[in-house]
């Protein structure tokens, strides 16, 4: 076996492991992800699962970044090529909906679920799962501070409590779709990111 082959074997052996990690992180959370589980479920040994992370904990950290990649690719990534400001911070909103509403897991989304799961527990994990969210907002402060800057805000636009709403939205998003499927809530989310951003004295 050529070594370029052996790697993309290796590759497409982790891939599926990280595939069913998420699957199974999404319905009961990160620490229903175990390096026995995975091995049972995917007819593999343990010693095979181990061989590509080494740790539960570092399972699960590869769980959580590949499920923020996949965010961060299809919602911040796809919104660069759009004008920064207002624009690109509907753009990214909107990304981010249509994100909620379209994932394949199981469970809805997994850095939901994972906030959800470690927001009263310290540690590594819970520290990684509240990095990658502040790195959302982040995101969030840059757009809406650009908006301000371009005018298309007012100048007492209240930033920190437009990202708090902008993230409420997401998570009551996910739970009415989760919860409840409501068929609703994509056109409800929507309607309340546009009601957040629109400018405080064009509001009644």
């Amino acid at each position: 076996m050529s070594p370029r082959r052996s790697a993309a074997e290796a590759q497409a052996t982790r891939a599926r492991i990280l595939t069913r990690a998420a699957e199974i992180a999404s319905e009961e959370g990160l620490e229903g992800v175990t390096i026995g589980r995975l091995a049972g479920e995917l007819e593999m040994s343990k010693s095979g699962v181990l061989g590509h992370f080494g740790t539960k904990e570092a399972l699960q950290f590869a769980t959580l970044d590949g499920a923020f990649a996949n965010f961060w690719q299809r919602v911040v990534e796809a919104a660069l090529p759009v004008r920064p400001g207002m624009r690109r911070l509907l753009t990214l909103c909107e990304n981010s909906i249509t994100f909620l509403a379209t994932l394949e897991l199981p469970g809805g989304c997994l850095m939901t679920a994972a906030a959800t799961e470690f927001d009263g527990r310290p540690g590594p994990v819970r520290d990684a799962v509240a990095e990658r969210w502040s790195w959302w907002r982040g995101r969030l402060r840059e757009e809406l501070t650009a908006a301000a800057d371009n005018g298309e805000l007012p100048a007492h636009f209240d930033v920190d409590q437009a990202i708090f709403e902008i993230i409420a939205v997401g998570l009551a998003l996910n739970q009415a779709l989760q919860l409840d499927h409501d068929p609703q809530a994509t056109e409800r989310a929507h309607r309340a990111i546009r009601r957040i951003l629109e400018p405080a004295d064009q509001k009644p």
